[in-house]
């Protein structure tokens, strides 16, 4: 039998408004005007794949899609460039959920940094496609900001979930 670390607390069942809540937080932090700087993270993307990788039944490729098709008509880029890259970055995420889990929160970093990177190349993709300019070498430093902050993101999102410390000395939960 698996078992899992000792370190690794119980958490309570997600609240599906936090959750939800956390995803339009997330869209409306990406539509705050910084200018067109392609090295700014992306959060919705980052708040997606944390929720594909842990409520998987809840956030899935849909609700991806319909995100990225908001996220495509606030920025005024191609329809579908952000629903194209949200939707292969949330299959990707979907697809590995269960191995990441496993891993530490540093060890999680090295799995999602690839999808985030995988996203970062399709959007791209689609804009030289589309026949837009290179928007330079910066565009590479998102992905990797992304990674940086998915430590922060899973502290901050699982936060409501954890339980307190119960000094109950007969329950082994």
């Amino acid at each position: 039998m698996i078992m899992r670390r000792s370190s690794d607390q119980l958490l309570l069942p997600v609240n599906p408004v936090f959750l939800w809540l956390s995803l339009f937080v997330a869209m409306g932090l990406n539509m705050v005007p910084l200018g067109h700087a392609p090295i700014l993270p992306d959060v919705m993307a980052l708040v997606l794949v944390f929720w594909n990788v842990h409520q998987p039944r809840r956030v899935g490729v849909g609700a991806a899609f319909v995100f990225g098709l908001l996220m495509d008509v606030h920025a005024g880029s191609l329809l579908g460039q952000h629903a194209l890259s949200y939707t292969l970055l949330s299959f990707l995420a979907i697809t590995i959920h269960r191995r990441v889990l496993w891993f530490s929160l540093f060890e999680q970093v090295l799995h999602v940094l690839p999808l985030f990177y995988a996203s970062a190349l399709v959007a791209l993709a689609v804009r030289l496609l589309a026949g837009d300019g290179f928007p330079g070498w910066g565009v590479l430093i998102a992905p990797a900001l992304e990674g940086l902050l998915w430590p922060v993101v899973t502290w901050l999102l699982l936060a409501p979930q954890r339980r307190p410390p119960d000094p109950d000395k007969n329950r082994p939960l």
